[in-house]
């Protein structure tokens, strides 16, 4: 007779070399969500200045490269299609990463965070053609309020100084990626409006050539540096959006790891360029998308015109009712059942700070309003709008639930017998309980050597001085 199955848990605990993993990678997203804050800031600053506006519009649109291979780009465009290049390039290593070797790898598993993603694409979508819809609106931003910023997120975390569970944050981590999968197919799909079929041939041969030298073992960033701006510049050529050339190779690399290795090719070269992407080129194209103007007026039309409310309602409202709704019906319909540690509020809330969608959706917005300049600003504003609810939200959602993360991440953290593996993780090791059996025993000693002093000290001592001559009564 076979055991009966157990429940698999929703948001349990998670392995040690993906609890590693994932607390280096936020660790570095985190960082760069600050800096994604302070080049917002920075820019929101910068273009609303009076005595500076003129000198923001004359920097983002100064134009430079070689206007014979079709390069010749303003600074906006090198930032939104060269820098997130690089972005889009790290995305590519994480999602291969989580096939391969994460959450994803596991039908089972992967089934939460795909469908959590999935209802989070489509709910906010849904939401914006309603909105739009209903008040005459343009149906072109569909896509712009579906995708979560997660190093906005963390920020967010990393600045209101939550103790999210591990847990949590891998799952915020894994329906971020799977997020930008969604995201870059939304872009390759719905935002190639025509073809060059020669430079896009030229792409795909460099692409063969770049997993060609990979799978030879051919090493040296100077060999692949100049063929991955080659496959750059002829995919953007070829019409179809030059992130998609980053993804690309990402998705190339080798993530699972073969005898004799610490680290896969993957995790290596993601580990070397996840600062450049986090530190440099994403907080460069929010300093030049996210400059908009933020008069009271501005402000004003972003929620009554039907295009601009139905991106901030897609982030607020769509992106929280369609990861939680998601969540919720995969744990319905399926084995998995929600952490004892955790509570669905906790769910709503991390459904709450997805709807934080800032980098992707500013790309998406510009592609999807690029002939209507004005629109495009305003679908800016609507995004800075929604993302700042949605972080408003957020914050109070989990500040609420605090303590509570507090207690569970330091019984996470906690390593009694100072081994460096924390303790959770060593409740089967036989070896673990002697450690700390031998602390404990050591600790009793020395309480049985501090109590046997003090009470021979106390024994040592005459009460009221009846040792001493002539104290008797006269």
């Amino acid at each position: 007779m076979t055991a009966p199955r157990t429940p698999r848990k929703a948001f349990g605990r998670l392995s040690l070399p993906e609890r590693t993993y994932v607390a280096d990678a936020l660790r570095t997203e985190t960082v760069g969500g600050v800096l994604l804050l302070v080049a917002a800031v920075t820019a929101l600053v910068w273009a609303n200045v009076p005595a500076l506006q003129d000198s923001y519009e004359s920097v983002s649109h100064f134009h430079f490269g070689p206007e014979a291979l079709g390069l010749n780009l303003s600074v906006a465009h090198w930032a939104a299609d060269g820098l997130l290049a690089i972005f889009f390039f790290v995305a590519g290593i994480e999602l291969k990463r989580e096939l391969v070797a994460g959450d994803l790898k596991d039908p089972k598993a992967a089934a939460l965070p795909v469908v959590a993603a999935l209802c989070g694409m489509a709910a906010p979508a849904l939401v914006y053609t309603i909105t739009s819809s209903a008040g005459g609106g343009s149906l072109a931003g569909w896509a712009v309020p579906t995708a979560t910023d997660i190093a906005f997120a963390l920020a967010v975390l990393a600045v209101i100084g939550t103790s999210l569970p591990s847990a949590l944050r891998a799952f915020l981590l894994t329906l971020a990626v799977v997020d930008d999968l969604f995201a870059i197919l939304i872009i390759a799909v719905f935002f190639t409006e025509s073809l060059n079929f020669a430079a896009l041939g030229g792409a795909v041969v460099g692409l063969a050539v770049f997993w060609l030298l990979l799978r030879r073992g051919v090493r040296g960033w100077y060999v692949y540096v100049p063929l991955g701006l080659v496959i750059w510049a002829l995919m953007y050529n070829s019409g179809v959006h030059a992130t998609i050339a980053g993804v690309a190779m990402g998705l190339m690399l080798r993530c699972h790891t073969r005898e004799g290795e610490r680290h896969s090719p993957g995790e290596h070269i993601e580990h070397l360029v996840r600062p450049l992407s986090a530190g440099l080129a994403v907080p460069l194209f929010a300093l030049f998308s996210a400059g908009v103007s933020l008069s009271g007026g501005a402000l004003a039309d972003v929620f009554t015109r039907p295009e601009t409310l139905g991106v901030v309602l897609g982030l607020v409202v769509g992106k929280t009712l369609g990861i939680f709704g998601g969540t919720w019906l995969t744990a319905r319909f399926t084995r998995a059942s929600l952490s004892d540690d955790l509570a669905w509020a906790d769910v709503f809330a991390v459904a709450t700070l997805a709807g934080i969608g800032f980098t992707v959706s500013l790309l998406i917005g510009e592609l999807a309003f690029e002939d209507d300049a004005a629109l495009t600003a305003e679908v800016k504003a609507a995004v800075l709008t929604g993302s700042l609810v949605a972080a408003l939200l957020a914050t109070v959602l989990l500040k609420v639930r605090n303590a509570k993360y507090r207690r569970m991440t330091e019984a996470e953290e906690r390593d009694e017998d100072l081994s460096g593996v924390p303790d959770i993780y060593e409740q089967d090791d036989p070896a673990y309980h002697l450690r700390v059996a031998a602390i404990y025993e050591r600790k009793a000693a020395e309480h049985r050597r501090i109590a046997e002093e003090m009470e021979s000290a106390r024994l040592a001592e005459v009460p009221g001085g009846a040792g001493d001559e002539g104290s008797g009564p006269a």
